[in-house]
């Protein structure tokens, strides 16, 4: 017998929510993690009583009610709700693209007047039948000015290339709101952890052991010693020591700024859409609470691709990396007591209620005695 039932790499919210789940089952679990906090990317941290998110904003969403019931059992949410600005030289627009955002465009007040010029715009694209890159096909189904100032620069830095060398699946379709609502999300529940996701994180762990500073690649063998199985969450390629190649990730860098002033964009997040500005969006965190501090605290984000000295944040899920990806895929299934679960390790952009969901699928499956043991 092993000193431990499972042993969880990671400490975001798959490993978490994992952990959770087998240590109430009564399964001896330790969580692994690399860097000094808990919480992976979803951490936040209180400065200047101001709740920062410090790897990028993060507004739960859900049409999950079970998923939206199991977070507020740890913690309370707030009523946020996500209504970011975009900014393209100085031009300020509403988005998701509603009848707020057309009347900043164009002037239409009415939804059949949006229609018409949205069908004016895309019209002089219909000669285009299968868009061969995301430019072409923004340009089909939005036509040139909301592509030019709202998609095309924003897009390009967010992926580190031309939009005519970016996949054309990006984008399949985008939502048209003939409504003037600002809500980004279309889910049933939104908000944010009172006191931060580091509060929930803690709350979710509770009294599990957990090494902060520990990175589990360094030392696999001894580990691996310890439990009678592993959950991985870290970046499957790493896993397998990159023996089919590195799959592409992009990258965040981020600038937080303290300001003496109490308000200094009026919104939460503001996205700048023109390719000359570096940055895509500038946060303000103390608004994902309503705050009322004197003080307060922007980050900028500038994208970039991932390298040895930067996190791995979304994956590029482009034909290349897909193949390269469904090799260790199948190379994952020989390893009968590791479980891979989250971004990295599934190399998809879930979002947040999307890892909850996979976590307990996975806690259950495991408890359920349906696991891949032979």
């Amino acid at each position: 017998m092993k000193e431990y039932d499972y042993l969880i790499v990671g400490s975001g919210l798959f490993g978490s929510v994992f952990a959770h789940e087998m240590h109430k089952a009564g399964k001896k679990c330790l969580i692994l993690e690399k860097r000094e906090h808990i919480g992976g990317n979803v951490y936040t941290e209180c400065v200047e009583g101001i709740q920062v998110h410090k790897y990028g904003a993060h507004i739960f969403h859900t049409s999950n009610k079970k998923i939206w019931d199991y977070v507020n059992s740890f913690v309370e949410f707030n009523r946020y709700t996500n209504t970011p600005i975009a900014n393209y030289k100085g031009e300020l627009y509403n988005l998701p693209f509603n009848m707020n955002t057309f009347y900043q465009l164009w002037g239409v007040k009415t939804p059949t007047e949006a229609k018409k010029k949205i069908d004016e715009q895309r019209a002089s694209y219909n000669h285009i039948k299968e868009p061969k890159n995301l430019e072409e096909q923004a340009l089909v189904l939005a036509g040139e000015d909301i592509y030019t100032k709202l998609i095309k620069g924003y897009t390009e830095k967010q992926w580190g290339r031309p939009a005519t060398r970016i996949p054309a699946f990006i984008i399949r379709r985008l939502p048209f709101r003939f409504t003037f609502d600002n809500n980004y999300f279309n889910d049933t529940y939104q908000g944010i952890p009172i006191g931060g996701y580091t509060n929930l994180i803690q709350k979710i762990i509770g009294d599990i052991e957990i090494k902060t500073n520990t990175d589990y690649l360094e030392n696999k063998d001894y580990w691996d010693g310890r439990a009678n199985k592993i959950v991985y969450t870290g970046k499957i390629d790493d896993f397998f020591q990159c023996c089919f190649g590195k799959l592409d990730y992009r990258s965040l860098r981020f600038e937080m700024e303290i300001l003496d002033i109490d308000n200094y964009q009026g919104n939460s997040v503001v996205n700048y859409t023109e390719a000359d500005v570096p940055f895509t969006r500038i946060i303000e965190h103390k608004h994902f609470e309503f705050g009322t501090q004197p003080k307060t605290i922007i980050t900028r984000e500038y994208p970039q691709d991932k390298s040895d000295d930067n996190e791995a944040y979304y994956p590029i899920n482009d034909e290349h990396n897909q193949m390269i990806y469904q090799k260790y895929q199948e190379l994952a299934t020989q390893y009968v007591h590791i479980i891979f679960g989250g971004r990295l390790a599934e190399y998809k952009y879930y979002d947040m209620h999307q890892v909850i969901e996979q976590a307990l699928n996975a806690s259950k499956v495991e408890l359920e005695g349906k696991n891949h043991d032979k």
